[in-house]
């Protein structure tokens, strides 16, 4: 399995020039291949292929007016194309959106593989720069002498900040001692997060908490000159707050996630569609901060690599509305019912806790026979718990069950 580790890098001003004319130059063959890709299937109606972009690239250094991209690595560029060639095939797909063009204001990154950097005793040579490169190594659980990535990449942050990342390729790590213990997690606003065990995960709200901040920041900003001094140095303090609050929603997420997946062999999470759900305005802001998407991506990679097992269940699973006592199921269920009483058997529920007990349910029914959860009939069927604040609104539903 591939492993990445990222640090701070403190280049000197050579380096720094040289790596910035490679920004530069990654970003200029982006730019100009995308373009080209997009004028020769518009206007021609035929896909350049990445053999046809590479051929251009050599072409271009030829050329006087583009000759300057011989002076840096190849490598990058290269890789560019790659990565151009990557995105294309996963928007002809459907995985992705159409790509776009690159801006010199926005992060800044170049790839290097094997061919195109030196690693010896933990020391750092990139093609075409002088000397290592310096970067701070934080992982005291293993020695940097050892390692031999595959890839590196260096970026640079729109704050000024300069990370090197090292792509490793290692052996799949032993798994964790069982636990004989299974948890559904049921997400929220209110709370992040809600466990099968009563446990309520509180939602920290980083980006609510730093939205004056920023707000000022950006209002500063916004009445500087374009193109001045003062207008980027108010766009770097921008910058920093924005790292700030991005750096404190991922360790709270890491915290999280390495927490449930010490904690039980079995997870169990809704398959929520968040990119539907951020269309509603007035929870657009709170959903994205809580940032369940990436919640999700590191419980799959983390239970994979630990030996866990992860079950998604239906969207569509009415896991608010089911009783977890008796399977008694309700009509209706306003999202502002934050408790109720089953009319079956009496039962009192805490909305969120019996929604992650009805979750886990659902998820261990499906781990154990593959048994759907999916809602059966001709009626349409009622979003899940984390779906219903679209209910009030049934243009917003529709683009949900999309």
């Amino acid at each position: 399995m591939r492993t990445a580790y990222k640090c701070r890098a403190y280049p000197d001003s050579e380096q720094a020039g040289i790596l910035a004319r490679t920004f530069g130059c990654v970003r200029l063959v982006w730019n100009r291949a995308l373009a080209d890709r997009h004028r020769a299937y518009y206007t021609e109606g035929k896909r350049i292929s990445y053999k046809e972009a590479d051929a251009a690239l050599t072409d271009w250094k030829k050329t006087e007016e583009l000759a300057f991209l011989s002076d840096v690595s190849s490598v990058p560029l290269q890789q560019t194309l790659r990565h151009q060639h990557a995105a294309f095939a996963n928007f002809f797909a459907g995985r992705a959106k159409y790509p776009r063009f690159k801006s010199r204001t926005a992060r800044q990154s170049a790839h290097y593989t094997r061919s195109a950097f030196r690693m010896r005793d933990g020391q750092l040579v990139l093609a075409k720069t002088t000397g290592p490169l310096p970067f701070v190594w934080s992982f005291e659980d293993v020695d940097l002498a050892t390692l031999s990535p595959t890839m590196v990449i260096v970026s640079r942050e729109p704050d000024g900040r300069w990370y090197v990342t090292l792509a490793i390729d290692t052996d799949t790590p032993a798994p964790l001692d069982t636990v004989e213990h299974s948890i559904g997690v049921d997400p929220g606003v209110k709370d992040f997060a809600v466990t099968s065990d009563g446990v309520r995960i509180a939602n920290p709200r980083h980006l609510e908490r730093k939205a004056k901040n920023l707000a000022r920041y950006q209002r500063r900003m916004s009445r500087c000159q374009n193109g001045s001094a003062n207008r980027g140095k108010a766009k770097a303090r921008t910058a920093r707050a924005h790292r700030k609050v991005r750096n404190a929603r991922q360790d709270f997420l890491h915290r999280a996630t390495t927490n449930l997946v010490r904690k039980a062999d079995t997870i169990v999470i809704e398959d929520l569609a968040v990119r539907n759900m951020v269309r509603n305005r007035s929870l657009s802001r709170a959903i994205s901060d809580c940032g369940w998407g990436e919640f999700r991506r590191q419980l799959a990679y983390k239970c994979e690599r630990a030996g866990r097992e992860l079950v998604v269940i239906d969207r569509w699973y009415p896991s608010s509305k089911t009783c977890s006592t008796c399977g008694h199921l309700l009509a209706d269920l306003k999202l502002s019912a934050r408790h109720w009483t089953c009319p079956s058997c009496r039962t009192r529920h805490d909305r969120d806790i019996n929604a992650a007990k009805n979750i886990l349910a659902a998820g261990l029914a499906v781990s154990a026979c593959g048994a759907d959860v999916r809602r059966r009939g001709s009626s349409l069927p009622q979003s899940a718990t984390k779906q219903e604040a679209l209910r009030s609104d049934p243009d917003r539903l529709g683009e949900a069950r999309q």
